[in-house]
């Protein structure tokens, strides 16, 4: 399920697309499925290999364009394996919550950004965000956990300081709210609760099936209670 709508990104095919801190790859796949060419970096060397296999697996299934080129990297945030302006999109989704040098990661994404080049970035919304650091210590407080709760005004603050035009803002999974609102009131790692347990087989139902029902529920909700918030820049040209 993705985070970041890739037409208001401006991906197309052929450019180079980041996806910084990967994960699992979601973003990187649907980007190789456009035809970009993308580099997947994350420091999970595991996560990678995964990633590495679902690329190789997309060509042979013959889901990606003629000409389209996938690689994964392992990398640091804070300095970016990478030239000046390198890429054409950037996609850093879930990720700088997790970083206590945001604004150098900040830097460092708009540093590899060629002029006139986009960039995604999505955190926690703080609505939702909060609840769950009210109802629980367990959600946030662990090793490589989220360490901040970013309003918009202070992200979108970050970013333009670093050098880039801020062009708009989104909010996604509205559905999810509630489910991580029930986790942790119920506890994190209790996933044989009831309720957790019946809203767990709701969320499955959107990924694998995406009723119309289910998209109606996320219009309606995404606006309220949307779990991410994704904020939209461009870097000026150079001229």
């Amino acid at each position: 399920m993705l985070t970041v709508d890739f037409d208001r990104l401006g991906v197309q095919p052929g450019e180079r697309l980041l996806d910084m801190g990967a994960g699992a790859g979601r973003h990187a796949f649907e980007a190789y499925r456009r035809g970009a060419d993308v580099i997947a970096l994350d420091q999970d060397t595991d996560e990678l290999g995964k990633v590495r296999e679902w690329f190789a697996a997309m060509k042979d299934a013959g889901e990606v364009p003629a000409g389209a080129e996938a690689d994964v990297k392992e990398g640091d945030a804070l300095a970016l394996p990478f030239g000046d302006g390198e890429f054409d999109r950037i996609i850093a989704a879930e990720v700088l919550e997790h970083i206590p040098a945001d604004i150098q990661a900040i830097a460092e994404l708009v540093r590899v950004l060629r002029p006139g080049g986009t960039l995604a970035v999505s955190v926690p919304r703080w609505f939702p965000e909060i609840v769950n650091w009210k109802l629980s210590e367990e959600y946030h407080n662990n090793p490589g956990g989220h360490i901040r709760i970013y309003t918009e005004e202070e992200l979108r603050d970050k970013v333009v300081k670093a050098g880039l035009v801020f062009d708009g803002k989104d909010y996604a999974h509205g559905l999810h709210s509630p489910y991580w609102w029930i986790k942790c009131a119920v506890g994190v790692r209790n996933d044989d609760h009831p309720l957790a347990k019946a809203y767990h087989k709701l969320l499955v139902w959107e990924i694998m099936k995406n009723p119309k029902a289910l998209q109606l529920a996320g219009k309606v909700l995404d606006p309220l209670i949307g779990k991410s918030m994704v904020l939209y820049f461009h870097k000026p040209d150079a001229s």
